[in-house]
């Protein structure tokens, strides 16, 4: 297995696990992979830190531990991952079809709700970071969508 950071065109920055690097080039080419915060599939490899060890000659009060960690012994297969992020998008797309979607009204909704003026219902919507921070920051009890999702009004 092998971890990359990647990045979409958002600039979201986020770690994905492949079989080997010619997967990642493999899942790119056929527009498989998208970014888990926007859904935006323009995706690229991030600069990563490089695992850089310590000079051979200075001393060292204690060894440092390898930095690479090592498999589980239980390393879940690829099917079973496959399953998990399944189950996970179904729970959602359960949880969307009992939920309104408000569009970009999303904060302005939720406040209405907070203070009494809109009765509470379950909603979804989209907001921007500094609208879901702020909102957060009032004490409105928000969460972001576990899995990419494409809003109603650009479904084709």
């Amino acid at each position: 297995m092998i971890v990359f950071d990647l990045r979409c065109s958002s600039a979201h920055v986020f770690e994905a696990w492949f079989g080997a690097s010619a997967a990642y080039d493999e899942q790119r080419e056929r527009g498989l992979l998208s970014c888990p915060l926007c859904g935006d599939t323009d995706i690229s490899k991030a600069v990563m830190a490089p695992n850089i060890g310590t000079k051979g000659n200075r001393a060292s009060e204690a060894p440092v531990p390898a930095t690479t960690p090592s498999a589980p012994a239980s390393m879940p297969t690829p099917a079973a991952v496959k399953a998990a992020l399944q189950g996970l998008a179904q729970a959602q797309a359960k949880m969307l079809s009992q939920s309104k979607w408000v569009g970009r009204g999303f904060a302005e909704e939720a406040r209405a709700m907070h203070d009494g003026t809109v009765e509470q219902a379950p909603i979804h919507g989209q907001t921007t970071v500094a609208e879901a921070k702020a909102l957060i920051e009032e004490g409105i009890p928000i969460a972001p969508l576990p899995m990419p999702f494409v809003p109603p009004e650009t479904v084709n």
